[in-house]
């Protein structure tokens, strides 16, 4: 900022917190020169989101006591901080094999980015738009523990588990997400065949392709309570 610009910026805050006025023209000019030698290199405002103003009435309706010129200050270089952090230093146009162009050209970008008189070149941020429609199946494949190709050469040595992501496919009640109250299969486990012998113990634990009834009952009865997505 310059003098002036300090000055302007004083004289608005004044008229939000009358404490900041000074009647005295000598009390004034040092006003000026205290504020001016701590925001000299403090803009007033500028294109891409800052502006000492703002930065000052947050601090008056925030603060009880009186705004200093190194609040002011403070904020500034916590904002340089945060663009300079957001920043991705872009190729230069210069010569590569010219060290002090390249250097140099570097250097003013990232002085016009502190400054604010240039937003960040963000490229480590993910960007939107549009997935292409080829894409979008092997956007969807990644991630997954087995690829759709291998799922379904699986299928005929997972039957329940593939009746369980075709009935999911279909919008139809996850079978295997409840207990089994008749064979005591677990979550995410399949139902297992379960016989009484006649002294009363269970005989045989091989996995069933179908859930037992029970278990589907309970299931589609969890499923009818769920709110229906919009």
């Amino acid at each position: 900022m310059t003098p002036h610009e300090v000055g302007a910026l004083l004289a608005y805050l004044g008229r939000l917190d009358p404490r900041l006025i000074r009647t005295d023209k000598g009390e004034a000019r040092d006003q000026i020169a205290q504020w001016h030698e701590l925001l000299g290199d403090v803009p007033l405002a500028t294109a891409h989101g800052w502006d000492s103003r703002v930065v000052a009435r947050g601090h008056i309706l925030d603060s009880p006591y009186p705004i200093l010129p190194v609040d002011v200050a403070r904020k500034w270089r916590a904002y340089r901080r945060d663009r300079l952090s957001r920043h991705t230093d872009p190729t230069p146009v210069a010569d590569p094999d010219d060290p002090a162009s390249w250097q140099a050209e570097l250097v003013r970008t990232r002085r016009a980015v502190a400054t604010g008189a240039v937003p960040p070149a963000t490229h480590r941020q993910i960007t939107g738009g549009q997935v292409p429609p080829d894409l979008e199946p092997h956007l969807k494949a990644i991630g997954r523990y087995i690829p759709d190709d291998v799922r379904a050469e699986l299928a005929a040595y997972r039957p329940a588990r593939a009746a369980r992501e075709a009935a999911i496919a279909q919008g139809q009640p996850d079978f295997l997400g409840v207990e089994c109250e008749w064979c005591h299969a677990q979550v995410g486990e399949p139902c297992r065949r379960r016989r009484i012998g006649l002294d009363g113990d269970a005989r045989g634990n091989s996995p069933r392709a179908t859930p037992h009834p029970g278990r589907v009952d309970l299931a589609a009865a969890q499923h009818a309570q769920q709110p229906a997505m919009a």
